[in-house]
């Protein structure tokens, strides 16, 4: 992109749009004319469905992921009547498959990952957005003049404006934890390379760090979110592709290196043998909760988060405890800075045969006000959160706000821009200097942002949700050649990390002539074409990076 709406004025010019816009959606009924919310007309509210992640983490006091304290309140203060639809946060491509079949598919669908919605758009079963906004909207279209970059990445291959987003605070999405009590126990020092994690990994699991006598730990973690950070730390996120010498190619070496690397791992018995089945990582974060994991990489965007699903149960299991963050270290085919949360992301798509367009958008607009969001983050005032003048709210019971807000506030939230609203919203607010533990686990979350090295690429030439839209005969191939030749997930290489004497470089050479014969290199070369000729018509890691660096300033401040 050539040029990104992003500047200290532009965040003072977005905080009083959304100030000016917090009552906006709870305080405005339906208009019989069609052209806009108004006060006090009587019409009906409006009804709609909409998706919500299950993660399978809902506590049983809490009901269920579509009736809660969270869906109680967006129906009791919000302007239209919701029917939240359980979509299964690791089969929703299957999921949604299976309602769009039957035509029960929801009115709104929430949802991070492009392909799914791209291939939505190309069978014409979601709805453009333009008119609806036009007509409806006034929070939403503010937000889209004040951010022209919602736009351009809402926008599908024929130009139309599909899906809606948000602006997010962008920091490293994962983060790469090691038991430093360990490192202490063994006499050993923080990895730099693969080639020291990998002897870390082997210390951990054959030289008793916990001391009870046993050969009963694993050197790391490798399933779901650390199996995700190995094959960034080698470049690799979806579709695969990597910059090398100012182009974009299939990063064929670079899966063939993390293959090999976790394969060493695996038939040495340094991972938990089981690790694939751990499809969500409930098994490895037991493991590692339970003090049975040395290394551990995991989601570290919003620490308050790990604080108490992680950090707190650790320390509560295994007291004696302690954890370092590390950078990502360097690996054969290159060093890489993690994956960043997207800053400019798109969520949410319109079922091309809802009914009421103008719920809808009354839904949008407030899911994406401060008064929501502040909810969503916060909790309810005066239960979960106080507070005091213009301070930021302050949790009044962590464990309280945990049970009965901390498991889906960020999926029902998947429309609210928190860089908007100012520092109250930044990660690391939630998170007090004055308790020990949260102050460690802060100063960690300062560091992983701090460990970014603007001279290295990322896995990939941008976040995987900015790649460019495929024509839809190539995201077909791409769709079903990831299930075989796709870093983590293709069963080729999966094959070759489980199975003696089958190398990665035979792996390498199979997947190939597996993705030349099913025409991947169409797909490759138009890949290659689009960021020689029009890369800066999406965002790119370079865009990130500024932004990165923008955000980091405006909290310094």
């Amino acid at each position: 992109m050539k040029k990104l709406p992003w500047s200290r004025s532009a965040f003072a010019a977005a905080a009083i749009v959304t100030a000016a816009l917090v009552l906006l959606s709870s305080g405005c009924k339906r208009s019989d004319s069609g052209g806009g919310s108004k006060e006090g007309s009587a019409a009906p509210r409006g009804h709609i469905s909409v998706t919500v992640y299950d993660r399978g983490t809902i506590p049983a006091s809490e009901g269920t992921i579509e009736n809660n304290k969270m869906t109680r309140w967006i129906n009791e203060a919000g302007p239209v009547d919701v029917t939240f639809v359980a979509v299964p946060r690791t089969q929703s491509e299957q999921k949604l498959n299976t309602l769009f079949a039957s035509g029960k598919a929801p009115d709104l669908i929430l949802e991070y990952a492009p392909q799914i919605k791209y291939t939505l758009i190309d069978q014409k079963l979601l709805r453009p957005i333009d008119s609806m906004i036009n007509q409806y909207s006034m929070h939403y279209k503010e937000l889209l003049d004040l951010f022209p970059a919602l736009r351009k990445a809402g926008a599908g291959s024929d130009g139309n404006l599909y899906q809606f987003g948000r602006i997010n605070e962008t920091v490293p999405q994962r983060g790469l934890f090691i038991r430093s009590d360990w490192l202490r126990k063994l006499n050993l020092e923080m990895p730099q390379t693969t080639n020291d994690l990998y002897l870390l990994a082997k210390a951990f699991t054959e030289q008793d760090p916990d001391g009870n006598g046993k050969k009963d730990t694993y050197g790391i973690a490798m399933s779901y979110n650390s199996g995700a950070a190995l094959d960034e730390m080698f470049g690799v996120t979806y579709p695969d592709y990597v910059v090398r010498g100012g182009e974009l190619v299939h990063g064929w070496d670079n899966i063939e290196a993390v293959t090999a690397f976790k394969k060493a791992l695996y038939s040495e018995g340094l991972v938990d043998p089981g690790y694939l089945n751990d499809k969500n990582g409930a098994r490895a974060k037991n493991d590692f909760l339970n003090g049975k994991v040395g290394i551990y990489m995991e989601q570290f965007n919003v620490p308050i988060t790990f604080y108490t699903d992680f950090y707190v149960p650790l320390k509560r299991n295994v007291p004696e405890a302690e954890l370092a963050i590390s950078p990502y270290v360097a690996t054969p085919v290159g060093r890489f800075n993690p994956v960043f949360v997207n800053p400019i992301q798109m969520t949410g798509v319109v079922n091309a045969e809802t009914k009421d367009p103008e719920a809808v958008i009354q839904y949008i607009d407030f899911a994406s006000s401060e008064s929501f969001m502040k909810t969503m983050y916060y909790g309810f005032e005066g239960v979960h959160s106080q507070t005091v003048g213009d301070q930021c709210p302050q949790l009044i019971d962590l464990d309280k706000w945990k049970t009965e807000f901390n498991y889906a506030s960020g999926d029902f939230a998947m429309l609210a821009s928190p860089i908007l609203s100012g520092a109250c919203y930044f990660g690391k607010e939630k998170l007090s200097d004055k308790e020990p533990l949260q102050k460690h686990v802060k100063e960690m979350f300062e560091l992983n942002s701090a460990f970014v090295d603007f001279s290295l690429d990322t896995a990939g030439p941008t976040h995987p949700e900015h790649m460019p839209q495929l024509p839809a005969d190539l995201q077909t191939i791409l769709s079903d050649m990831s299930k075989h030749t796709g870093a983590g997930e293709g069963d080729v290489w999966i094959k070759s990390i489980l199975t003696p004497g089958y190398t990665p470089a035979q792996a390498k050479a199979d997947a190939l002539a597996l993705w030349n014969n099913a025409g991947g290199k169409q797909v490759d070369d138009w890949y290659h074409s689009f960021y020689a000729n029009k890369r800066d018509s999406i965002v790119l890691t370079k865009d990130i990076y500024d932004i990165f660096r923008e955000q980091q300033a405006s909290q310094q401040k």
